[in-house]
């Protein structure tokens, strides 16, 4: 499909999906002022913090871990899965249960037995059965609206965090960065738009070169779950294959495999996302394994994060991949919102 021919954009794209990346910046402008403005009772005495979520919900404290790794007084962990590890008990344990639909199913179970527990609750959803048992048990709830996908609310699952954590006095204020970071997306965001023509837009010829490939997205630090947000939508959107890679950890096993199958390596494009915030050794771990994975006959290709501050560098690098994505799902020719077989498995599993 020709990316410069928008007409049939809106034929393809059923439920709007466009308007959710578009939309994106002012969602977390929008996550941040809420996050400021909803009642929050006193939570003293945090020496931890575990994040439970799924999918959509759970990036957003994967971002937020590798945003805040460098100046937060307390360790945060996220969990992906139905069991609460054996150390997270007592008030000195916050769990935040955050969940878009309020339905799901790992994280009610966490949240039961985080209560159970003693910890200290708090839930960030919509709604649902999660909302109702928070209002039951007297448990603060932070409920944001968003009718779309989970994955379309990263702004919700991240902003209301990062609001969070810095008025519970866990991390500095972030006003600046925050304004930093959307000036950021929203110069950025003038080069990506539907009207914006390949030639001149980046974000097309990204999903261009990623049409008939298996796509790798490496990242360092920073950017680690920026890379595995690139794989999910990649994945969620345009229905494709994709994986993800962390460097340095990469180097140490990844980068031997680099021989076999042959015909695999030739229909391979790997990605690597960079920052300034990136550790000077990885820096050159990043040129070196590129050029690495370029004479293995792989395609081969680069985006660096936009703005002056970490989490600028942070969220225009995510939005560069979402909008790749979304193009990408316009080449394939498939609607970017449906996700037909993940919604089958969990209609299987109830």
């Amino acid at each position: 499909m020709n990316l410069d021919d928008t007409s049939r954009f809106k034929e393809l794209d059923s439920l709007n999906m466009l308007g959710e990346v578009d939309g994106l910046p002012d969602q977390l402008e929008k996550a941040w002022s809420l996050g400021n403005r909803l009642e929050l009772p006193a939570l003293p005495g945090i020496s931890r913090v575990l994040v439970a979520g799924m999918g959509g919900s759970a990036i957003g404290a994967d971002l937020l871990a590798a945003y805040i790794e460098p100046f937060c007084s307390v360790p945060l962990f996220i969990q992906r899965d139905y069991t609460l590890p054996a150390w997270a008990s007592g008030r000195q344990t916050l769990v935040i249960a955050s969940s878009h639909s309020g339905n799901t199913e790992e994280t009610l179970s966490v949240f039961e037995q985080a209560r159970q527990a003693g910890c200290s609750l708090f839930v960030i959803s919509t709604g649902g059965k999660l909302a109702q048992l928070a209002d039951e048990g007297g448990i603060p709830i932070w409920k944001f609206e968003h009718s779309g996908q989970p994955r379309a609310a990263v702004g919700y699952s991240f902003g209301l965090l990062l609001a969070l954590f810095a008025r519970l006095g866990l991390i500095p204020p972030q006003d600046g960065d925050v304004a930093d970071a959307l000036q950021a997306l929203r110069e950025q965001q003038a080069l990506l738009r539907i009207e914006v023509p390949a030639a001149k837009n980046p974000a097309k010829r990204q999903a261009g070169q990623m049409m008939g490939r298996w796509v790798v997205v490496l990242g360092a630090g920073l950017l680690v779950p920026v890379a595995r947000r690139w794989k999910g939508q990649v994945s969620e959107v345009a229905k494709a294959w994709g994986q993800f890679e962390a460097l340095p950890e990469a180097d140490h096993n990844t980068l031997a495999g680099i021989e076999f199958p042959e015909t695999m390596l030739t229909n391979t494009l790997v990605i690597f996302l960079r920052s300034a915030a990136d550790h000077p050794r990885n820096r050159l771990r990043s040129e070196l394994t590129l050029q690495s994975f370029m004479m293995a006959g792989m395609a081969t290709d680069f985006y660096r994060g936009k703005g002056s501050t970490r989490l600028a560098q942070l969220w225009t690098t995510l939005h560069f991949g979402d909008y790749t994505a979304y193009y990408l799902a316009m080449a394939y020719g498939v609607d970017p919102t449906p996700i037909s077989a993940i919604s089958g498995l969990k209609e299987a599993m109830s």
